[in-house]
């Protein structure tokens, strides 16, 4: 496990708002790879390309086991530091999740609040704030930091009123970060005056996911974010491109 820890705490370093570490989305061995050959100190593994590489829907449609296996090949294939998207829990147990992550090599994650299995509800923030909790006390026990993204989907989604949506999101996000997130992520498309707000009212770095093609680093680092994930955009990007390539042999 001192690997591990070491491995989390160098991820958990690279995230310094204002300068923000680009954690390319990967979703197997080759992909990631790629990223490293490129130059990127860290990966992320995104749910939605995993299940897309291995013919199952995106929203838990491929089962915990079936994302560790593909971890543990790239954790295999690769020295840097990778956290895994790991959807709203799988409805398992934090001791299982995090045993399940470090066991494949992986040391951070993604935690949603869209619970998949019980119709794509909404957690309350509390009972979010929760699972959270469970997620770092269950590392803790391990022994190894691993780097907790607390994400909220209220903005995908778009729930509720639109007139308060930032201030529920703060406020669910902040009892995340309370419950000892690392990392929190508002996932969306923000307009540059709320991205300010949330990278200012929040107490931790604060992820934005970016589009591969469109440059975007230092737009993101002038608003004070801390990290720069692709979701699905990367593999949607390079599949428009083979599609093109593929076009030409018809």
């Amino acid at each position: 496990m001192t690997s591990l820890d070491t491995k989390a705490k160098t991820l958990l370093e690279l995230h310094r708002p204002g300068n923000p570490v680009v954690l390319p989305t990967v979703w197997d061995a080759w992909s990631a790879n790629v990223a490293v050959a490129a130059g990127f100190s860290g990966l992320t593994m995104g749910s939605h390309p995993v299940a897309d590489s291995i013919g199952r829907a995106d929203g838990e449609g491929m089962s915990f086991d079936e994302l560790l296996a593909r971890v543990a090949q790239v954790t295999a294939s690769v020295e840097v530091p990778v956290s895994v998207d790991i959807e709203s829990g799988y409805g398992l147990e934090p001791l299982q999740l995090i045993d399940g992550l470090l066991a494949a090599g992986a040391v951070g994650l993604n935690i949603e609040d869209t619970v998949h299995r019980e119709g794509k509800r909404l957690r309350s923030p509390a009972e979010h704030a929760d699972l959270v909790r469970g997620l770092r006390e269950a590392a803790d026990a391990a022994g190894v930091h691993v780097v907790v993204n607390a994400r909220t989907d209220l903005f995908l989604r778009q729930d509720g009123d639109e007139a308060d949506r930032l201030d529920r999101a703060i406020a669910r996000l902040t009892l995340a970060a309370e419950a000892g997130a690392d990392v929190l992520y508002p996932v969306g498309k923000h307009a540059d005056a709320d991205l300010r707000r949330l990278t200012g009212e929040l107490p931790l770095p604060i992820n934005a996911i970016g589009q591969p093609g469109s440059p975007a680093k230092d737009y993101f680092a002038d608003l004070g974010v801390a990290r720069i994930s692709f979701g699905p955009f990367l593999q949607a990007a390079l599949g428009a491109e083979a599609t093109n390539l593929l076009a030409a042999w018809k």
